[in-house]
């Protein structure tokens, strides 16, 4: 019994360093190190034996280490028909296009939001978005979408924990939840950034889930905020097409 657990820890070690690389594509093992909390030694070990299985691949010169072809192998595998944010990019493009400002998706994890999914404005000055940031949960219009539109027992679990900041007023965080419901969407105004401002609605699967958040964000003194009212319902019917292109459950 213990040799499975040592063999799961293992696995899991392995799992936490191939995800440092989420927040850096050139990382040293001491700072993977630091990232996973473990000795240099062992975080060594388990490098070297993730270079021999391909899934990282180490500078010789420099000693640095980046992702090795076998994750890219296996990506290359992932169905594009099944995958929301390949099925939903030529909308996310036509959107873009339509509005002028960057797009973006986001789901939830824990207590951050996750954009998977951006295409960039084609303005000279433009918010740029990187697919894979991890941001708050607590502050911007897609945050707000993505805990307004939570099963309820999320929703509680979500502003009941320990992590959510003291500043926030619970009580008018809730009613501003409530009015984002009824109206189908949230804005947020230099609430994360400086200068920039966004819009947000929800996309539901056929089950009536929420499977993502439709983003539009860009500089403030472009997205005022009545040219965020004006554009946001052009953001729904697009969240809500996009909805229908999801397969049922």
């Amino acid at each position: 019994m213990e040799e499975g657990k040592s063999t799961i820890r293992a696995v899991e070690r392995a799992l936490d360093i191939l995800l440092c690389f989420t927040s850096g594509t050139d990382l040293a093992m001491s700072e993977i190190a630091e990232q996973v909390g473990l000795h240099k030694s062992t975080v060594h070990r388990m490098l070297a034996t993730l270079e021999d299985k391909g899934f990282v691949m180490r500078d010789r010169a420099t000693e640095r280490y980046k992702l090795g072809m076998r994750v890219w192998e296996l990506s290359a595998h992932l169905s594009a028909t099944d995958d929301p944010a390949v099925i939903w990019l030529p909308e996310m493009e036509r959107l873009r296009d339509q509005l002028g400002e960057t797009v973006s998706l986001y789901v939830r994890d824990g207590q951050e939001r996750i954009r998977i999914q951006a295409v960039q404005s084609n303005q000279a000055v433009r918010r740029v978005a990187p697919v894979g940031v991890r941001l708050p949960l607590y502050v911007g219009a897609s945050s707000k979408v993505l805990v307004a539109f939570a099963e309820p027992q999320e929703r509680e679990a979500i502003l009941s924990a320990d992590t959510w900041p003291e500043g926030v007023d619970p009580a008018a965080y809730r009613r501003q939840l409530d009015e984002i419901v009824s109206v189908g969407y949230a804005t947020s105004m230099e609430e994360r950034e400086a200068g920039a401002a966004a819009v947000a609605a929800p996309i539901f699967d056929r089950s009536g889930r929420l499977a993502a958040v439709l983003s539009i964000s860009g500089p403030a003194n472009r997205l005022t905020t009545e040219r965020l009212r004006e554009v946001a319902p052009v953001v729904m019917e697009a969240a809500r097409l996009m909805g229908t292109m999801l397969r049922s459950g």
